[in-house]
C-alpha cells in the first residue's frame, strides 16, 4: 500500500467516525457557540477559496471548459441549491419527518461528493491528503453537530449511520469507476458552493452568538499554512 493510498483510507475512516460521533460531543453544546466550531468554519472557508476553487480553475483550463467562469457559476449554483434546501427544511409548514429526510438526502449527496473529491483530486502527496482530510473533517463536524441538534433522535438512530457510509462510498466510486473529468469538476465546484453556504448558515444566526475571532483564527491559520506549502 502506498503512503498516498494509506492517507486516503485514514481520512475516509476519520470522516465516517466524525459522522458517527459528532452529535455526542457535549463540550460543543453551549451558547455562545463553541470556539472549536467557529475555528472549523474558518478552516473550511479558507480551504474552499485557497485550494478547491484555484484547483478547479486550473482543471477547467486543462479540460477545455466552454466558458471561463463556468466553475464559479457551478459553485454559485451549489450555494443557491443548498440555501434553497435549507429554507425548505426550516419552513414552519414542513413536517418534521419530511424535513429530516430532506436534510439527510442532501447531506448524503454531499458526503458522496466529498469522498469522490478525495479519490479523484490530484493530490501531490500524503501530506496534501491529510490537510484536505483535516479541513473537510472539521467542516463535517460542524455540519453534523447542527444536524444532531436539529433532528435529535432521528439523526442519532438513523441519520448518522447513513452519512457515515457516504464518504467511503464516494471514495470507492472515485477509485474504481472511470468518471469523465468535466462532470467531476462540476460536482466539486457545486460542492464548494455548498461548503461555503453550510459553513455560514451555522455561523451567522444571531442566537448562536458565534465567535468571529475564532472563525478568523481558523481562516488565517489554515489559509496561511496552505499558502506556505504552495511556495515550497
Amino acid at each position: 500500500m502506498t503512503p498516498l493510498l494509506a492517507a486516503q483510507l485514514a481520512v475516509v475512516v476519520f470522516w465516517s467516525a466524525i459522522h458517527l460521533g459528532a452529535g455526542r460531543l457535549r463540550f460543543l453544546d453551549h451558547v455562545p457557540r463553541s470556539a472549536y466550531l467557529s475555528v472549523a468554519g474558518g478552516v473550511s472557508v479558507a480551504y474552499v477559496f485557497l485550494h478547491i476553487l484555484p484547483e478547479l480553475r486550473a482543471a477547467a483550463h486543462t479540460h477545455h471548459w466552454p466558458h471561463p467562469v463556468a466553475i464559479e457559476a457551478l459553485a454559485l449554483s451549489g450555494l443557491i441549491v443548498f440555501y434553497g434546501l435549507e429554507r425548505m427544511v426550516t419552513r414552519r409548514q414542513t413536517h418534521e419527518r419530511a424535513a429530516f429526510w430532506l436534510h439527510l438526502a442532501s447531506f448524503a449527496v454531499y458526503g458522496v461528493l466529498i469522498g469522490l473529491f478525495l479519490a479523484r483530486e490530484p493530490h501531490e502527496d500524503w501530506v496534501d491528503v491529510l490537510l484536505a482530510g483535516f479541513a473537510l473533517g472539521l467542516h463535517l463536524l460542524a455540519n453534523d453537530y447542527g444536524l444532531a441538534k436539529r433532528h435529535g433522535d432521528w439523526y442519532a438512530q438513523r441519520g448518522r449511520y447513513v452519512l457515515a457510509a457516504c464518504p467511503p462510498l464516494g471514495w470507492a466510486l472515485g477509485r474504481f469507476l472511470e468518471i469523465p473529468a468535466q462532470p467531476l469538476d462540476g460536482g466539486f465546484a457545486f460542492l464548494a458552493g455548498g461548503i461555503v453556504l453550510n459553513t455560514l448558515k451555522e455561523e451567522l444566526p444571531e442566537e448562536r452568538e458565534s465567535r468571529f475571532s475564532a472563525f478568523l483564527v481558523g481562516a488565517l491559520a489554515y489559509g496561511g499554512a496552505l499558502l506556505l506549502l504552495a511556495r515550497t
